[in-house]
């Protein structure tokens, strides 16, 4: 029997380039930052987890490097000499040590199922309770650039088969001006392809409740987020508005917050995120919560690394309330590859790896080359 003490851990930074920058609507990059964070255990199985966000700390509150300083000084001492399989009892201890933080547990929590489904050489899936599908759309995700651009970004990923949907990042702009530009697009877009928003709550009630329908009428099939997290009431009366789907991301954080929106009927569908949630057992219980509710899921996107994406995969592929597609593109975006094997994108889809734990592995070589020094 493999000895499933944890005797290390070990966190590493690195900076991967990407394709082209992603912008927000008050951020940009042109490299992702990632933490690994790698659990070992005594019977010499190591685990692998990510730590990231979607260019820094404006979305969630937490940076790679504030998480490599709680992972380190806080995190750790809790977790040696534990077993990899006590999840329940080192996320509680975990708890009682820092509060939130939830990217940064997040990544701890995701190596410990990779460790110890590797122990048991098994996939994660099989922890979260099998397989409901082996594969899941991926949308593209636009950023704000004028609609010229964006539109010829959308038709190439058409014509090469990679993508039939895409998330439009909108609160750049004045809302006028950046309805008119999502407007534009969606009309080249017309018949050939899925259009989306995400406002990433940038915008308040009275003017969500001025222009989203404005985009409803042209054709854009779903709205993300436009209100800021905490106004619950007000996105569901935007939903109950609306003619479109709206997604709840940003107010969907913990099971408490699934429940809340729930009971308001605040949002059509859920985004679920191993990273804001604080790892793959809580991004579990909301897809719960909401399969319960009659709510579908959707696999969304921190620009995860191919280890983030990976877990994120084994996720969406064992919750059976995940019937709204993905947004698992983060490592299409990224210009270099970190994987020995890379994850298998094809017809549209993100195909579910074999092998254990995560089923990836890392290029050392690759490691060592983005390594932040």
């Amino acid at each position: 029997m493999t000895d499933l003490r944890i005797d290390r851990v070990e966190t590493v930074l690195l900076d991967v380039p990407l394709r082209r920058p992603h912008r927000f609507a008050r951020a940009s990059m042109a490299a992702q930052p990632v933490l690994l964070v790698f659990v070992r255990t005594a019977g010499g199985v190591t685990g692998v987890g990510e730590g990231v966000v979607p260019g820094g700390p404006w979305w969630g509150g937490e940076s790679v490097e504030t998480m490599r300083l709680v992972v380190e000084r806080y995190l750790t001492p809790v977790l040696l000499g534990r077993r990899v399989d006590d999840l329940a009892g080192i996320r509680r201890d975990l708890g009682d040590v820092v509060a939130a933080n939830l990217y940064a547990k997040a990544a701890v929590e995701v190596a410990l199922h990779d460790a110890w489904a590797r122990c048991l050489g098994v996939p994660v899936h099989t922890l979260l309770g099998g397989v409901a599908r082996r594969s899941v759309p991926v949308t593209w995700a636009l950023g704000t650039e004028p609609a010229p651009v964006v539109v010829e970004e959308a038709l190439g990923k058409l014509d090469a088969g990679l993508h039939r949907s895409f998330k439009l990042k909108m609160g750049a702009l004045e809302p006028a001006e950046d309805v008119a530009r999502v407007c534009a697009i969606a009309e080249k877009l017309a018949g050939v392809a899925s259009v989306r928003v995400d406002l990433n709550a940038r915008w308040d009630l009275l003017t969500s409740l001025t222009y989203l329908p404005k985009l409803a009428d042209a054709g854009v099939e779903l709205v993300e987020q436009p209100v800021p997290g905490p106004e619950i009431e007000a996105l569901a009366e935007i939903n109950r508005a609306l003619p479109i789907p709206v997604m709840a991301d940003e107010s969907l954080r913990t099971p408490g917050d699934a429940l809340r929106l729930a009971r308001l009927r605040a949002a059509d569908v859920y985004a679920l995120k191993t990273t804001k949630s604080g790892g793959l057992r809580q991004t579990m219980a909301i897809a719960e919560i909401a399969a319960a509710a009659g709510i579908p899921c959707h696999g969304g996107t921190s620009i995860e690394s191919p280890v983030g994406t990976a877990a994120s995969l084994q996720l969406a592929c064992a919750s059976p309330a995940v019937t709204w597609g993905s947004e698992l593109f983060g490592p299409l975006l990224m210009s270099e590859q970190l994987l020995t094997t890379p994850l298998r994108y094809a017809d549209g889809e993100l195909h579910l790896p074999d092998g254990p734990g995560l089923g990836v592995e890392l290029d050392p070589a690759a490691v060592k080359a983005f390594t932040r020094t």
